[in-house]
Order: structure tokens, then sequence, then C-alpha cells
């Protein structure tokens, strides 16, 4: 009997959504998460929980178009995790097939949903889950291999399931999400699990500066520092970044600093 996360933001798409869940008997219990980050605080218990506590996930149900964390940055991070739930896409847009299959995803289900294509939607993710307990039991009975240290000059990042390493010295700064955070590059960004007071301290003799509660900035990327009507904000690249009051002194004085 599988368990089910479902996540929509549109409540009434919500509530038909578990309705069809708990009319399947090969769903055992099934509840519902009005967004991303919502969503992401019930799979911490669920994985906190273990495979076969009493929070356990197995499946998410996932709408795409959300406010904040859209349903495929919440996918992205799953990625990352060591035993993430199965993901099943249920939306109204067509045109994110391919980005969620790349992700892994069990199955792509249109919006309005029909029983018997969310009955189809479950027999994959049972069918997966049977697939990937075997795999564990497998797994757990191979002798393990210690792993490395991890290496400080980069970060990894997860992106369509493959783990990159992004260079420290190229991100330019990094924006807060809740309790993860965005890495900027010059050729992109990357969600990843780590909050951003994590970040300032460990980078912190790195040249990274916090300059406002949402953001911590390098130096080095820093092109211009500007004075407007007692607002201070620097210039990133192409991007402008508010700088807080308590922040906007310290960030000055380093500034000057700077060989």
């Amino acid at each position: 009997m599988l368990r089910a996360l479902a996540v929509d933001d549109e409540r009434p798409s919500l509530e038909e959504l578990l309705y069809l869940l708990n009319s399947d008997p090969r769903i055992g219990s099934a509840e519902g998460a009005g967004d991303a980050t919502e969503a992401l605080r019930r799979i911490n218990r669920a994985l906190e929980s273990g495979p076969g506590g009493p929070e356990a996930i197995d499946v998410v149900f996932l709408d795409i178009n959300m406010p904040g964390l859209d349903g495929l940055d919440l996918a992205r991070l799953l990625t990352g995790f060591a035993k993430p739930p199965l993901v099943v896409f249920v939306t109204a847009h067509e045109d994110f097939a391919v980005q969620a299959f790349d992700l892994k995803a069990v199955d792509y289900v249109l919006k309005p949903v029909r029983k018997e294509r969310l009955a189809e939607a479950v027999r994959r993710a049972v069918e997966l889950r049977a697939a990937s307990q075997r795999d564990a039991a497998q797994r757990d009975a191979t002798p393990r291999i210690p792993v490395s240290e991890p290496d400080p000059d980069h970060i990894p990042v997860e992106l369509g399931g493959v783990t990159r390493f992004v260079a420290v010295d190229d991100i330019t700064h990094v924006e807060a999400q809740g309790d993860y955070a965005r890495l900027h590059t010059d050729k992109g960004s990357h969600l990843v699990r780590i909050p951003l007071s994590t970040l300032e301290e460990r980078w912190r003799f790195r040249g990274f500066v916090r300059i406002h509660r949402r953001h911590l900035v390098a130096l080095r990327h820093i092109g211009e520092l500007r004075l407007d009507a007692g607002s201070v904000s620097v210039m990133v690249g192409a991007e402008e970044l508010q700088v807080s009051r308590r922040h906007a002194r310290e960030l000055r004085d380093l500034l000057m600093r700077r060989p």
C-alpha cells in the first residue's frame, strides 16, 4: 500500500486529487500540501522517520505551476536526497513533459485528471517501489566503499539526476529561499538544500559577505556600489541587489579595503 503526498496550490484541484487517490485500494494513505515549501517540510519529516516509519511517504503527486518553488524545482531538490519518494507530475501544462522525465518522474498526468489515467500512474508507482525495495536489499548486501571528504573548492548540485560540481570561485551571489539557497553564477543558477546562514559561515573566509537577510555576495564579483537617496545597492554583473542598512557600513568598509 502506497503512502502518498499530493501537492497543489489550487484547493479544488488538491481536494479532487486526494479524493481520487483515497479511492484507489493501492493507496494506504494520502495527504495534501498547498505549496512546495510545505511539501518539503513534510518530506523532510518523512525522511527523518525512515522508510518504515509512521511519517514515511512513498510517492508525491506534484503540480508544476505553483508560486515560489514550482514543481520542477521541488523535483530537482528531491533528486539530491539519498532515498527520495517517487514523483508523479499532475499538471494542466503539456510543455514540461521532457523536463519531468529527465528528472526521472514516474508519470506525467494531465488535468483534468481522469480516474483511469491516475490509476495507471499509481500502478507504475507500485511497480517501481517494489523494484526499488529489491534494489535496496541488494545494495545493503554489498560491501560499502568509504567516501572521500568533500572538496572545499566546489559544491555539488543536482541537475536532471546528474551531480555536477560548481566552483565556489564562480559563484557571484547566493539567494535565500527558505531552508534552501540558490547559487548564482555567470552561466545560470542552482538550488541546493543548504540554508544561507550555513553558507555564510562556511564561505566567510572566501570573500563572501552578507548584504541582506536574503543575499550573500562574493566581494570579488561586486562591480559597483550605488548610493541613492539613502538607499544602498551593489551591481553584481547585470543584477542590482539591495543592501540593508545594518550591513551597509560593513560592506563599504570591506570594499574600501579590497585590493
